[in-house]
C-alpha cells in the first residue's frame, strides 16, 4: 500500500512538472508583461522585459517602448520615428516582434529612404488601452527621444477614451504587477478564477463632459510638442472591424469622426483614415485579429500606407 502511494504520487509530481514545463516553454505562462503605475500617464510597461508568449517574441526596452534599447541621442545621418498607440501599435502576445507595425515600418523605410540616412528607426512607445492623455503624458515625461517625426496611432475608440488611471495595475488580470510563482498559477488566476471588479473604475468610466474634444485638446497638444522640437506629427485612426462595410459606424462615432475630419484640417494635422481606405480594399476583413486588432496582413498594410505618408511628410 505505501509503494502504491509512492507510485502514485511520483506519478503526480511528473505530470505536474511536465505540465508545468509545457505551459513555459509552449505558450510563455508564467513569465508575463508586468506593469507600473505613474502618476500621470496611469500605467506603463515596466522597462526591460523579455518574454515569449504563443511563441512570439516580446521586448520592452528602458524606456518602456516594445522594442531594443536605444540611443538617447540618434546619430546625424539616422531617421529616427516615434510611434505612440495602444494595443494595435503594440501588437500584444499575438504579434511577434519582427511583425509589429513599428517594425515592419522600419523594414519597409530601410529599403525605401535615399542614402542621406545610414540608420532608421521606429520607436514603439504602446500599451494597452492607451488613449490620447496616455500617450501625452509618456511624451510629456520621456521626450520625443529627439524624433524627425511623431506619429499618434490610434483606433475609433479611442477618441472616447477615459482618463489615466493606475487602478488596473495588480488588480485587473491583465496588468499584473508582479511574476507568479508557477505558470500554472497564472492559468488560474488568468483563465479559471473570475475576475475581481475595481469599484474605483465606475468613476473612471463615467467620467462627464466633452470626452471627445478633451481627447482632440490631448492630440493638440501633441502636435503642439513635436512642433516645438521641429518634428514632423502624423496623425492615423484605424476602425474597428464592425464598421466596415454596412451598417458602418454607428450614429456617435460617424459624428466623433467627422469632429476629427474637421479637427484635423483646422489645425493642420497630417492625417490618415483607415475606414475609407480599408472600405475600398478586396476584404478588409482578413487584415484583422478580432474585432479591433490587426494581424500581419493588416500590419503590413497599414505600415506600408503610414511609410509613404510618412516620407512625403519628411521630404517637402
Amino acid at each position: 500500500m505505501k509503494v502504491t502511494l509512492m507510485v502514485i504520487l511520483a506519478v503526480v509530481v511528473g505530470l505536474f512538472v511536465v505540465l508545468e514545463i509545457g505551459l513555459r516553454a509552449l505558450f510563455g505562462f508564467g513569465n508575463p508583461l508586468i506593469y507600473i503605475g505613474d502618476e500621470q500617464i496611469g500605467y506603463l510597461l515596466a522597462p526591460n522585459q523579455r518574454t515569449r508568449r504563443f511563441g512570439n517574441r516580446i521586448e520592452i526596452n528602458e524606456h518602456s517602448m516594445r522594442g531594443s534599447p536605444i540611443k538617447n541621442i540618434p546619430a546625424p545621418s539616422e531617421l529616427r520615428v516615434l510611434m505612440l498607440g495602444d494595443s494595435i501599435a503594440n501588437g500584444g502576445w499575438w504579434t511577434d516582434q519582427a511583425n509589429t507595425i513599428s517594425s515592419l515600418m522600419m523594414g519597409s523605410l530601410e529599403s525605401s529612404t535615399n542614402s542621406n540616412y545610414q540608420e532608421i528607426e521606429v520607436l514603439n512607445a504602446s500599451a494597452n488601452s492607451w488613449g490620447p492623455r496616455n500617450e501625452l503624458a509618456y511624451l510629456q515625461k520621456f521626450s520625443n527621444f529627439n524624433a524627425q517625426a511623431v506619429i499618434l496611432l490610434i483606433n475609433t475608440d479611442d477618441l472616447f477614451a477615459t482618463p489615466p488611471t493606475s487602478l488596473p495595475v495588480g488588480r485587473d488580470r491583465n496588468y499584473p504587477e508582479s511574476k507568479p510563482p508557477l505558470a500554472l498559477v497564472e492559468v488560474w488566476q488568468r483563465y479559471i478564477v473570475k475576475q475581481k471588479p475595481i469599484p474605483e473604475m465606475n468613476a473612471v468610466q463615467n467620467e462627464s463632459g466633452d470626452r471627445v474634444g478633451i481627447n482632440l485638446e490631448a492630440i493638440v497638444k501633441i502636435q503642439a510638442l513635436t512642433r516645438q522640437t521641429n518634428s514632423q506629427f502624423l496623425l492615423v485612426m484605424t476602425p474597428l472591424l464592425r464598421e466596415i462595410g454596412e451598417p458602418g459606424s454607428r450614429d456617435y462615432e460617424i459624428k466623433a469622426r467627422q469632429r476629427l475630419s474637421e479637427f484635423t484640417k483646422t489645425q493642420q494635422i497630417n492625417y490618415i483614415d483607415f475606414l475609407p481606405i480599408f472600405n475600398s480594399t478586396t476584404n478588409p476583413q482578413g487584415l484583422f485579429h478580432d474585432h479591433i486588432h490587426l494581424n500581419l496582413q493588416g500590419n503590413k498594410f497599414v505600415s506600408e500606407l503610414m511609410k509613404r505618408s510618412l516620407l512625403e511628410i519628411i521630404e517637402t
